[in-house]
């Protein structure tokens, strides 16, 4: 017979211990997302309870066939007649939540700057990256950032479960992704915003402010909440809506193009003023008053012109911010360097950054060793 002395047992007993401690922790670590979102459930009002269902039901949105009898349909093309047909499709289901990303409807005044940013399954990478830099959650100034990504569904197939499934995952390590299936597609921009913004009425009706933008583009949103804390008479309940303006722009009727428009889609000449779409700032009260346009406001594949519709239906105007560049930069100087993190530290928001070039530049713009003089740079661009 084997005999174990007591001082034997005694290491293997805590190693067991450890190991179903370990099991343990990892059981509850992969049951929090979906425990946080019970327990959320069980507080939700009337009002929001009624609005989960509702958009977890939607009914599979119908083709239009009757759209083909328009003029012209036959020789437009395929993406333009695939638009047209289902250009009366405002809801569809939502397969990515995130109901209490604001704390409920009535805590969502606690959030002073909502990004909204614009994003397709595939691109991990950028999301990843603007995690790590301007887009991650964290208070400024004693002011709350919060941060959404909003996305449809990519690819079909095997693929398409693939990016679904990538989704998901990030979900339940952020819980910062809204995603509606539908296909993602340049023309479908439009029905991202329509879509957020009926979620924020039921979501983030109280929010402050919003940045409207791209996965694509670098925002200073420390200066952000800078600029629009300093705003005269305007927490977020008056109108707001600013950065790179288009005035006098007309639909492009080539064909070839990407933003083709024909006049099977619009027969106007002339776009009301907007801002560019990389990227832009809202006041909730401006971002409410969209979402109450857009109800009766027939879509429109390009998103900014779509936003600048509402908005001049709602009797607003858009302003100018110098500091948001949409088109990029122009540089005159050839001594200035674009990359120069004093530079961008005066701007608000520039597009187009790589993720390495998002990465360095945020951290090159929060190193403690910065040193910035005055510089005059909106002479120079």
């Amino acid at each position: 017979m084997i005999r174990l002395r007591m001082s034997t047992l005694y290491p293997i007993g805590a190693l067991l211990v450890f190991i179903l401690v370990c099991v343990q922790v990892n059981y509850q670590t992969n049951n929090d997302f979906d425990i946080s979102l019970n327990n959320y459930s069980e507080n939700l009002t009337e009002e929001e309870a009624a609005y989960q269902r509702l958009i977890m039901e939607w009914p599979k949105c119908e083709q239009n066939m009757s759209a083909a009898n328009i003029s012209g349909f036959s020789s437009l093309p395929a993406h333009i007649q695939q638009f047209i047909y289902y250009r009366h499709c405002r809801h569809f289901p939502v397969l990515l939540d995130i109901h209490d990303k604001c704390g409920g409807s009535e805590k969502s005044s606690d959030v002073f700057l909502l990004l909204v940013i614009k994003s397709s399954p595939g691109n991990f990478d950028r999301r990843e990256v603007l995690r790590k830099t301007w887009a991650r959650e964290r208070q400024h100034n004693g002011l709350w950032i919060r941060r959404i990504f909003i996305a449809g569904t990519a690819e079909s197939g095997v693929e398409k479960d693939r990016l679904n499934k990538l989704l998901k995952a990030e979900q339940r390590e952020y819980r910062d992704i809204l995603q509606w299936d539908f296909d993602e597609s340049f023309f479908n921009l439009t029905l991202k915003q329509i879509l957020f913004f009926e979620w924020m009425k039921h979501r983030c009706p109280k929010v402050h402010f919003l940045l409207n933008g791209d996965d694509d583009v670098f925002a200073n949103t420390d200066g952000m909440v800078e600029y629009l804390r300093e705003l005269p008479d305007n927490n977020g309940s008056s109108h707001l809506y600013t950065g790179y303006v288009f005035e006098n722009t007309a639909p492009v009727r080539w064909s070839g193009s990407k933003y083709y428009i024909p006049k099977q889609i619009t027969e106007f000449d002339i776009y009301p003023p907007y801002c560019g779409g990389g990227g832009y700032l809202l006041s909730g009260h401006t971002a409410m008053a969209i979402h109450n346009m857009s109800v009766s406001t027939e879509v429109h594949p390009i998103d900014d012109v779509y936003i600048g519709m509402c908005v001049e239906k709602a009797g607003l105007l858009p302003t100018v911010h110098t500091g948001v560049k949409t088109l990029g930069l122009t540089i005159y100087n050839q001594k200035m360097d674009e990359h120069d993190p004093c530079y961008i530290k005066g701007l608000l928001l520039v597009h187009r950054f790589l993720p390495a070039q998002m990465y360095l530049m945020w951290n090159k713009m929060n190193d403690p060793h910065l040193r910035c003089g005055v510089r005059f740079w909106e002479d120079n661009v």
